[in-house]
């Protein structure tokens, strides 16, 4: 029984040596060959049993050629060694299918034409068309305010001829109106002997007329109103021509005016400025800037902050109160 049991062990024994290695020849990746059988192998190598009976020192994988790696990676036993070192082949592409491009239905382009047709091509462009044509009459609108010009002649001239009339009234001066009693107010004045000037808080000087005041431009002074109280300074007016309206002339001709408290002297004297927009009477310049000023008004028992702009000031009187 043990003899037989010997036998079989001898012979699962060569069949398995048998298995493993078979003597074969390697080329090496150096040039050299190897020729043996492989008795055993691990991630580092294998070892080779030479036709002499002797052992070949440990062949590492990496000598190996990729043909041979291959072949010994048909043995069940060494494949999942050897697979490592096996180098992937290249997957061939596929090729390209060719992709055939049909013809698609396209829209046909608009004939030229011009842009004021193509606008009114459209109904998009009919309404672009009626909006620039609506901001050119407020356009007019504005601009005949601030030209002090008729509104009505302005937005006629900028409905016939759109763009080209408001530009040619806005290059235009600005047109200072005058009532019938300011015209013959002027006339008379012309007329009469230059009055003598008076500050406020000093005794008026006496001096003979020896020319005429212009009827309208530059600095004049207004005829008392008759039943005026004694004492009253008379009233200075600057008009726009004579004076160039800034923020600068503001500081140096009105300068008690920015303040809270109003020195005796100026204290009851009022300006009373008219613009473009109508005609303010103020006590107190509130606020001041390079284009505008902010003008304190009595409105009855309430009071507000009129915002006027230099450009639209056609004439500055400083007066009092009273008169």
């Amino acid at each position: 029984m043990r003899k037989f049991q010997l036998i079989c062990v001898a012979f699962w024994l060569c069949v398995l040596l048998a298995g493993i290695g078979r003597a074969e020849t390697f080329q090496l990746t150096d040039g050299s060959a190897v020729t043996g059988d492989v008795i055993s192998f691990n991630e580092s190598g294998l070892i080779l049993r030479q036709p002499d009976d002797k052992y070949s020192d440990r062949v590492p994988w990496t000598k190996f050629s990729q043909d041979d790696l291959k072949k010994l990676a048909q043995n069940p036993k060494i494949a999942a060694t050897v697979a490592p070192f096996i180098e992937a082949t290249p997957v061939e592409k596929p090729k390209k299918t060719e992709v055939e491009i049909k013809p698609v239905p396209r829209l046909e382009r608009p004939a030229a034409r011009s842009l004021f047709g193509a606008l009114t091509a459209s109904g998009l462009g009919v309404t672009v068309l009626l909006l620039i044509y609506a901001a050119n009459l407020f356009a007019a609108y504005e601009i005949s305010i601030f030209r002090a010009r008729p509104p009505a002649l302005v937005c006629g001239v900028a409905a016939v001829a759109p763009f080209v009339g408001p530009i040619i009234f806005l290059s235009m001066p600005t047109r200072l109106e005058f009532t019938a009693e300011e015209a013959a107010a002027a006339e008379a004045e012309a007329a009469a002997p230059t009055p003598t000037f008076a500050v406020p808080g000093q005794p008026a000087a006496t001096e003979p007329a020896t020319a005429e005041e212009p009827a309208h431009g530059g600095l004049r002074l207004a005829d008392a109103p008759s039943g005026a109280a004694a004492g009253v300074p008379q009233t200075q007016v600057f008009q726009r021509g004579a004076f160039t309206f800034n923020r600068r002339f503001f500081e140096t001709k009105f300068s008690g005016f920015f303040g809270l408290v109003r020195r005796d002297t100026d204290k009851d004297l009022v300006l009373f400025i008219k613009s473009a927009r109508g005609q303010h009477v103020g006590q107190r310049i509130t606020r001041i800037s390079s284009n505008e000023l902010h003008l304190h008004v009595q409105k009855g028992a309430a009071s507000e902050e009129v915002m006027i702009p230099f450009t639209e000031i056609q004439e500055i009187q400083l007066k009092h109160k009273d008169a």
